[in-house]
């Protein structure tokens, strides 16, 4: 798949430089040849497992998941904004695919070396089941971003390995997802239920894995399954009023309703651990030396950010799913037209992003925010809509929808009218609820209504010129096809991008 994939000796002896980010010991760690033989390296190399999600959570792929989409837009110069890509510049695609197909070298080696460690079974079940829903993470990514993708879980430790897994093809997304549901339904109920701010450290565990379970399965339309996942994150999680709408900020860091984050810190003139998402998330261009934001003062995003063009909510989002005086309280963290009372200059129908997004005292680009991929709201509006899909059960599904709205402020859905009616509500309300959580774009795609929801409803001309239905995913990099061997292809490209 890399045509480096052998680097994994490299890669180990660089395990204490690189895994800073996850709380570890790593006093007793020394070289690949007695590695696995604690839990404490066993630990370290699981801490490999998450390297890649930095440099794949940033703003440009904020923009590819989010901004070209029908909540959302960024009239930016990078050229994801507007789908200038293809097979040959397959722009934030590359950075996917290389990091995806990293993250999931790092797990299979972690997995691989666990099993083979003298711990006591005990001790190998919770490391194993974290490797594994990692795993799961990274091809629940890969396929989301680019449908069907080359699937494998062996430990590249020979040439002969590395060879057949570079030449591998195109695997069924479909079938990909039954194998990685099968194998978390075996792991992920042996392991602690608790939530995911309740573990050390910050890792993933039984929480994570259920939310992959159920994403999976609504993807395969397999609606029971997700129901019965879901069912187990209830169980953990309970009443979805206890915990705060404050919460879905990006500052406020695993908060008790968060079930994975992108984890980031910043300490002045220390480590860092950080990315750049905030920088398209303020009011416009700071006023040098100050921290005046279009003609307003916020003192909390300090006078030393870096702005970019911001994105901005769509007419259809802004005047339509969530409007100002709409009486959602949730529109106050999603969007901004005012701070403490005083209104921006540069607005007229179409607020900022809100706070939400916000990083207090921004330094330059480096956002410490964690980003949040995965909330129990979500889970239950996922319920919702699996109540929806089956088609036998209304009260069930409107008794889910309305939990996010009663905590948002917005009261009850009306009265079942019917299914296609029930089913546009929870599609709306999901982009209230989880605007900017990396997710719109996935959501639209496995509903099938992507490239109609994103043409009629986008702000960028831009975009609605170069916006075609292939780009429902993106291309595998051509450079990947022809290491293949051209067992892997980008067909539905083929009819659009003939360069």
């Amino acid at each position: 798949m890399k045509k480096r994939i052998n680097w994994l000796i490299t890669l180990l002896s660089m395990f204490t430089l690189v895994a800073c980010s996850l709380e570890e010991d790593t006093s007793s760690f020394s070289a690949p040849d007695n590695f696995y033989q604690t839990k404490a390296q066993c630990l370290s190399a699981l801490n490999s497992c998450y390297i890649p999600l930095n440099g794949t959570y940033n703003y440009t792929f904020f923009i590819a998941t989010e901004a070209c989409t029908d909540i959302m837009y960024i009239n930016s110069g990078t050229l994801d904004s507007r789908l200038d890509i293809s097979p040959a510049k397959p722009r934030h695609g590359e950075t996917v695919w290389t990091n995806g197909y990293k993250g999931v070298m790092y797990c299979n080696a972690a997995i691989y070396g666990i099993e083979n460690s003298p711990l006591t079974e005990d001790e190998k079940l919770s490391l194993l089941g974290e490797g594994k829903i990692m795993r799961a993470f990274y091809y629940y990514l890969l396929t989301s971003f680019f449908g069907d993708v080359p699937f494998y879980t062996e430990h590249v430790k020979d040439v002969e390995t590395q060879q057949k897994i570079g030449h591998l093809g195109r695997m069924s997304a479909v079938e990909t997802r039954n194998y990685l549901i099968k194998e978390l339904s075996e792991v992920v109920p042996l392991m602690e239920q608790v939530r995911s701010s309740e573990i050390a450290s910050n890792r993933t565990g039984a929480a994570t894995g259920w939310m992959l379970i159920a994403k999976m399965a609504m993807w395969n339309k397999e609606w029971d399954i997700a129901l019965n996942a879901i069912s187990k994150l209830e169980d953990i999680y309970g009443d979805l009023s206890q915990y705060s709408l404050e919460d879905v900020m990006f500052r406020n860091k695993n908060t008790p309703e968060s079930i994975f984050e992108i984890q980031h810190s910043y300490v002045t003139g220390g480590l860092n651990y950080t990315s750049n998402l905030a920088c398209i998330c303020m009011p416009i261009t700071r006023r040098a030396g100050t921290c005046e934001y279009d003609g307003v003062e916020i003192p909390e995003l300090g006078n030393q950010s870096t702005c970019w063009t911001p994105w901005r909510p769509t007419d259809y989002f802004c005047q339509n799913l969530q409007t100002k005086a709409g009486g959602d309280l949730r529109a106050q963290y999603n969007m901004a037209w005012e701070y403490n009372g005083h209104a921006f200059k540069s607005i007229s129908t179409t607020p900022w992003p809100g706070p939400k997004f916000w990083c207090p005292y921004l330094d330059s680009s480096r956002d410490g925010n964690n980003y949040k991929v995965f909330r129990y709201a979500d889970a239950l509006l996922m319920k919702a809509e699996c109540y929806c899909q089956k088609e036998q059960d209304p009260d069930m599904a409107i008794k889910y929808l309305n939990m996010t709205r009663n905590r948002a402020g917005i009261g009850n859905y009306p009265k079942f009218r019917s299914w296609a009616r029930l089913m546009d509500e929870i599609q709306k309300e999901r982009g209230r609820e989880l605007i900017g959580e990396f997710q719109r774009k996935f959501d639209l795609v496995r509903w099938g209504i992507w490239y109609t929801q994103t043409y009629d409803n986008t702000g960028l001309p831009s975009l609605k010129e170069n916006i075609r239905p292939c780009h429902e995913y993106y291309p595998i990099p051509d450079t990947q096809v022809v290491y293949s061997g051209y067992a892997l292809d980008n067909k539905a490209y083929e009819a659009y991008y003939r360069d």
